[in-house]
């Protein structure tokens, strides 16, 4: 890969804007409701074989 160079008059850098406290509530409710939909569940085998 090689280098980029940037074009005259345009930047690559971007800059946002800080969240307020409303959408950073937002954003957390958002992401502990995806956990709570997507938990992975652990499945246990049993230790001893059992012969047919």
């Amino acid at each position: 890969m090689g280098f980029i160079k940037e074009p005259k008059g345009v930047d690559f850098v971007i800059q946002s804007e800080p969240l307020t406290d409303e959408e950073r509530k937002e954003i957390s409710k958002h992401i502990a409701a995806y956990k709570k939909r997507n938990k992975k569940t652990v499945n246990t085998r049993s230790k001893t074989k059992q012969h047919s």
